[in-house]
């Protein structure tokens, strides 16, 4: 995905595979350092901290942005558990329409049974594609012409090799990580299927019998792990949305605790001293900014994942709205 996207690893570790509470932690400590740089080189910070006003006035703002997220939050919560209310027969629509895509997996791949666990039925769908991708090529003879070989050829060692990176990807991911949905992600499987009908269009009725069952029969299981992505994407954004929820009323908790302690028995003017070379006001005043500031730096990290995924896959089929290398 690094590769076809043009993006560095930095970028792709901040927007996708960091956990998010460790990327969260690692926001607030860059927030206390700054903070306490900015305190050392300010030479009236001391000064500034006693007076007491900034203070009062700053964790006075900081009372009413944590109420106000915290109930923001708990609506959104409620949002995503939104949608798992209906009727009798919504559900019961929901559900015989996850059966019908689940049959139609079982009738293109080498299952009985599709599998219930979403990473080894998105593991299942790229094996079956590899596998007719390997067909179609061991398919052609010697009266299809060498334009079209080349073309068949190089599209299906594409595949295969990115099929094998995403199989092993998806072997040890389990739900409820991001590794699942990291792994179907970086199966581009619109430019495939767009690439494939292009194959079907340009040079159908040059391959042989057997070749364009196999390319029909490939062009079919890609199609299928469209609706299977997008609903694994679907269910990971709600478990990402239910997590978010339960880390920011975590951290609003003591969040609210220090806050209004600084507002109410803190008195800068009675603190002195330094400790490791940062006076104890500055020290105290940016450790308490940066834990008022957990429930926001949560939020953050959580949307930056979302967001990112979001619109990486705002298309389903074969649409590309991004340069692509592969």
């Amino acid at each position: 995905m690094r590769e076809r996207a043009g993006e560095s690893r930095l970028k792709l570790w901040v927007y996708y595979e960091a956990g998010r509470p460790v990327f969260a932690v690692l926001l607030s400590v860059i927030v206390f350092f700054v903070l306490v740089t900015v305190g050392l080189l300010s030479p009236d910070a001391t000064a500034l901290l006693g007076s007491g006003s900034t203070i009062d006035t700053t964790f006075q703002a900081f009372v009413s942005a944590i109420v106000t997220g915290v109930t923001l939050v708990v609506t959104l919560n409620q949002l995503v558990l939104s949608q798992e209310f209906g009727t009798i027969d919504q559900e019961n629509e929901r559900f015989e329409g996850t059966m019908d895509v689940r049959d139609s997996v079982t009738e293109h791949v080498d299952s009985v049974v599709a599998p219930s666990d979403p990473s080894t039925l998105l593991r299942l769908l790229v094996q079956s594609a590899a596998e007719e991708a390997t067909a179609l090529e061991d398919a052609l003879d010697a009266g299809t012409p060498d334009e079209a070989v080349e073309v068949v050829e190089a599209y299906t060692d594409s595949l295969v090799s990115n099929a094998e990176t995403v199989t092993n990807q998806l072997e040890d991911a389990d739900f409820g990580t991001f590794g699942v949905l990291s792994a179907a992600l970086d199966f581009n499987y619109s430019l495939k299927v767009f690439d494939a009908r292009r194959i079907r269009a340009r040079y159908g009725e040059d391959l042989p019998a057997a070749a364009g069952e196999h390319l029909e029969e490939l062009i079919e299981t890609l199609e299928l792990f469209a609706p299977a992505r997008e609903h694994t994407k679907t269910l990971y954004i709600q478990w990402e949305l239910i997590d978010l929820s339960r880390y920011v009323l975590a951290s609003a908790i003591p969040a609210l605790i220090v806050t209004v302690s600084m507002l109410f028995y803190y008195d800068p003017g009675t603190v002195g001293g330094e400790f490791l070379g940062v006076p104890t006001s500055v020290a105290i005043v940016s450790a308490a900014i940066t834990t008022a500031l957990a429930p926001f730096l949560v939020l953050l990290s959580y949307v930056l994942r979302i967001a990112s995924v979001t619109k990486r896959t705002l298309a389903i089929g074969p649409f590309t709205i991004r340069d692509t290398a592969d």
